[in-house]
């Protein structure tokens, strides 16, 4: 029996119109860890998603498909060089596409708190200038091989203790200025087509649901009109 057929263009406003409330809902979360929801009536397909940050992990954790492991973002960053950072990208991209991928989950565009920060390794630098523009020219390189970037994780998801849990509480000028500075460079010389979320609470409401952060600053001052999902 042949497949479906997947159509490689569509209509977005007409294909939401045919949806059902199930495949609404459906294309809200996964089939499982790495893949989205297909609707073969209308033609869209199950996407697959990869880690990450240092390479091209695939959809298994351990012993998967080798992938070429890229320096730490910090490492990256302490280059000063964009051009290179840009060409680390697109290898990524490259290795996405072997790898049946068309999302990859990266880069972490976080702020560099504190040495003890469990995952700040991944992050560019403590500087939001200097995060930004590596971030934008990952994003640049990445999206250059037709493969979306997910620039994540936003905002204020700064700590491993407790990272789902913790109410990151800070002024607006400290929010503008130090977390979200680096987010919104990367938007303005990327424009990277997916945001994660962050598990954390800012000022009291979770990352995932907060309009403030959402709506009025990602879409409605920044002009982001692509998809943001939450962590998992």
């Amino acid at each position: 029996m042949g497949s479906l057929p997947v159509q490689t263009s569509f209509d977005v406003e007409d294909v939401l119109s045919q949806l059902t409330i199930a495949e609404k809902v459906a294309l809200l979360s996964g089939i499982d860890f790495w893949h989205t929801a297909p609707v073969h009536r209308l033609g869209v397909p199950s996407i697959r998603l990869s880690d990450g940050p240092n390479g091209v992990r695939g959809t298994r954790f351990f012993n998967g498909v080798p992938a070429a492991c890229l320096p730490c973002g910090t490492g990256l960053a302490a280059t000063w060089d964009t051009e290179l950072v840009k060409k680390g990208g697109a290898l990524q991209g490259t290795e996405a596409i072997a790898k049946g991928a068309s999302v990859i989950l990266g880069p972490t565009t976080n702020m560099q708190r504190s040495p003890l920060g469990g995952r700040g390794f991944e992050s560019f630098s403590e500087d939001p200038y200097l995060a930004g523009a590596m971030s934008a020219s990952t994003i640049n390189g990445i999206q250059s091989t037709g493969v979306s970037a997910t620039i994540k994780h936003f905002v204020c998801n700064d700590q491993e203790d407790q990272r789902q849990a913790v109410d990151s509480i800070l002024t607006e000028r400290a929010l503008r200025e130090i977390y979200l500075m680096p987010f919104q460079i990367a938007q303005r010389d990327s424009r990277p087509d997916c945001y994660m979320t962050a598990y954390n609470k800012v000022n009291g409401t979770h990352a995932s649901e907060n309009p403030r952060l959402l709506k009025d600053v990602l879409r409605g001052e920044w002009g982001f009109d692509g998809l943001t999902m939450s962590d998992w």
